[in-house]
C-alpha cells in the first residue's frame, strides 16, 4: 500500500485539502475550519506538487482541464459516473437527468446523484458541473456558495459572461 501525502491550499474558495501518493490524487476536499486537517506524511510528492500547481492556474484562470492521475474507491457504478463527471467540459453543466442518460437508464437518476455526492475529488473530478433539470443550483458537499463560485469562475472565462446564475 502506498504512503498518503496530505498537503493544504488557501484558494479562493476557501482552505482545500489534497490527499494522495506518488502516484495519484485520492482527495481534494474543502475544509471549513482548520480543526479538519489531516497531517500525513511529512512533505509531499510530485503528483501532490503538481496538482497543487494545477489548482493554482485554475484558479488564475490559466488553467482549464487537469491532467493528474487520480483515483478514488468506489463500486462500479460510482465510478462511471466520477468518468462521466470529467467528460463534462469546462464552463459547461449538465443536469442530473443528463447525467442519468449518459449513463444509460434516465430511471438511476438518485443513484447517480447520489454517487455525484461520494465524489472525494473536488473540482477536479468536477461535480460542481451537474445542476438541476430546470438549471437551479442544486446539492454540492461543498457548499452551494462554492459551487456557485466555481460555476461562475468557469462561466466567466469560457464565455466573457459575469454571472450565470
Amino acid at each position: 500500500m502506498s504512503e498518503l501525502y496530505y498537503t493544504h491550499y488557501e484558494s479562493p474558495v476557501g482552505l482545500l485539502q489534497i490527499g494522495g501518493t506518488d502516484n495519484y490524487i485520492s482527495e481534494l476536499s474543502f475544509l471549513d475550519n482548520r480543526d479538519q486537517i489531516v497531517h500525513g506524511q511529512p512533505g509531499i510528492s510530485d503528483i501532490i506538487h503538481q496538482c497543487t500547481e494545477q489548482l493554482i492556474e485554475y484558479f488564475a484562470g490559466r488553467r482549464r482541464s487537469f491532467n493528474i492521475p487520480v483515483h478514488q474507491e468506489g463500486t462500479d457504478f460510482q465510478k462511471r459516473v466520477w468518468s462521466e463527471l470529467m467528460e463534462i467540459p469546462f464552463g459547461k453543466t449538465i443536469s442530473y437527468l443528463d447525467m442519468a442518460k449518459r449513463l444509460g437508464d434516465p430511471k438511476c437518476i438518485r443513484a447517480a446523484a447520489s454517487s455525484n455526492g461520494k465524489n472525494h475529488i473536488a473540482i477536479i473530478v468536477p461535480c460542481h458541473r451537474v445542476i438541476g433539470s430546470d438549471k437551479s443550483l442544486v446539492g454540492y458537499s461543498g457548499g452551494m456558495w462554492r459551487k456557485k463560485w466555481l460555476l461562475q469562475h468557469e462561466f466567466r472565462l469560457q464565455h466573457g459572461v459575469q454571472t450565470l446564475f
